[in-house]
């Protein structure tokens, strides 16, 4: 099921960074000497002194080493920059590569150009969520008292990773379930000697559109995002499978599953005509009767980042609006998520976000800003924005990397290269970190929106061989 494939993920995520690949080829993770095939290792990804993951005591990262020397500007423009022309990459490419510890451009190539940067966008969105929500932050799911005795409401706080029944506590997806909010409410309706309740569902804290103008006819059917809302299973996929196609109701159809686990329980539901759930605001100040909790915000953002989950972060940008005192619609999360980011002290000059996915097409974001945000991830001057490093996919390893660098142009960067892909049609993009040959910790992103029709693939190789050409190369 997916959400036990999120706990080996997660999982994974972590045993790359503490203990390398044999940790991840232990669960079986990916392929490897304990399981059938070799598979690569995964390279320990230097920080600053300091910097720590999320919920860790002490860094899991080994510090970066300011005596790793640092690649001469020019040798690396001659030798890297000639692949940024390749026509697999279309017309319109920008590029930037940056020293990590110093924050030194070495490559820049129409970097200030803003550019369709697809999924590379979430970058922005994780480090804006960790910033304005914090690390250890859960969003709540809860039952109060309505306003008369025989109503209860189920109030949405932004969990749209429910399970439909119990809760599964060293989970992501799934980690509070329904079943588990259901039966708690029970009980405490029963202690109060109440046995007969209307239900009313309270999801008006987003609010505005639930789609976006700016994403695919097809998005919502294919499963690739569901529509915006702050309380949901599994994302509301009505079947099992990553591209499942979604509800197009997904709070009222949590609500539904709500009401059934009540009835079971052995509370009756009234039915006031037109299904037994109605949507009411909670009054302020109501009593609690039951609640129930999400995976941490920093666990959020990791599985956001490896799997590219674009609903959960239409999510978390809505959450950030809220949490900045803004309407939780697309626009005011688009704009919070930006001036988060601005305010970590990154140029946002060109940065237009249309929701907080990359699924916008009217999204646009210099490479200059990718790479302004993953220095300062890497810069320990911001611990708590340490999930960021952890959740991005490993080469060949995990996550949206998983099945790239198995060429071989691009197979000596396998588990060197961390970094968030984006793809859109047209579009290809690739940001994040990767050690060089002499151990120098470098943030690097390439963004391409012209990429021609059906070569996507081509495209994606073609930014894998940069990336490897980018590690191999000392450039002194």
């Amino acid at each position: 099921m997916r959400r036990a494939a999120t706990v080996i993920a997660t999982a994974a995520t972590a045993l790359v960074l503490a203990g390398g690949y044999a940790g991840l080829d232990a669960v079986d993770a990916v392929p490897g000497p304990l399981t059938t095939t070799p598979a690569p290792t995964a390279t320990p990804l230097p920080t600053a002194p300091g910097a720590a993951a999320a919920g860790t005591a002490a860094p899991v990262l080994p510090a970066l080493d300011a005596a790793a020397p640092a690649p001469d500007p020019a040798v690396l423009g001659r030798t890297v920059g000639p692949l940024l022309a390749d026509p697999a990459l279309g017309a319109s490419v920008s590029a930037q590569v940056v020293d990590a510890l110093s924050g030194d451009v070495l490559l820049s190539s129409a970097a200030d150009v803003p550019r369709t940067p697809a999924s590379t966008t979430k970058v922005l969105t994780a480090v804006a969520a960790l910033r304005a929500l914090g690390e250890t932050t859960r969003a709540t799911t809860r039952v109060v008292d309505g306003a008369t005795p025989d109503e209860v409401v189920l109030v949405a706080g932004g969990d749209v990773l429910l399970a439909a029944g119990a809760g599964d506590p060293d989970a992501v997806d799934g980690h509070a379930g329904l079943g588990d909010l259901a039966a708690r409410t029970a009980d405490a309706l029963r202690a109060a000697g109440r046995t007969t309740v209307a239900v009313r569902l309270d999801d008006a804290s987003f609010t505005g559109p639930a789609t976006s103008p700016g994403w695919g006819a097809g998005d919502v059917g294919s499963g690739f995002v569901m529509p915006v809302a702050p309380l949901a299973v599994d994302e509301g996929r009505l079947a099992e499978g990553e591209t499942a196609p979604r509800a197009a109701d997904p709070a009222l159809g949590a609500a539904l599953v709500f009401v059934q686990h009540l009835t079971d329980a052995g509370i009756t539901v009234l039915d006031p005509g037109g299904g037994p759930v109605v949507r009411t605001p909670a009054q302020a100040g109501a009593r609690e009767l039951a609640a129930v909790e999400s995976a941490t915000t920093a666990e959020q953002v990791e599985l956001m980042l490896t799997t590219s989950d674009n609903t959960l972060a239409e999510v978390l940008a809505r959450r950030v609006a809220l949490a900045t005192d803004r309407p939780g619609t697309f626009d005011d999360a688009s704009r919070a998520v930006v001036d988060q980011v601005a305010a970590l002290g990154v140029d946002v000059a060109g940065v237009s976000l249309q929701g907080g996915s990359g699924l916008g097409r009217d999204t646009r974001i210099p490479a200059r800003a990718l790479t302004a945000v993953l220095a300062l991830v890497a810069s320990g001057d911001h611990p708590e924005l340490g999930a960021v490093a952890a959740g991005l996919p490993v080469a060949g390893v995990n996550g949206t990397l998983h099945d790239r660098y198995d060429e071989p142009d691009s197979l000596a960067a396998a588990g060197v290269v961390r970094a968030k892909t984006g793809t859109l049609t047209g579009v290809s993009s690739l940001a994040g970190f990767l050690r060089d040959a002499d151990g120098r910790l470098l943030a690097f992103a390439v963004v391409s929106d012209a990429v021609a029709p059906g070569g996507s693939a081509s495209a994606r190789r073609a930014q894998d061989r940069f990336a490897t050409a980018l590690a191999a190369c000392g450039c002194r």
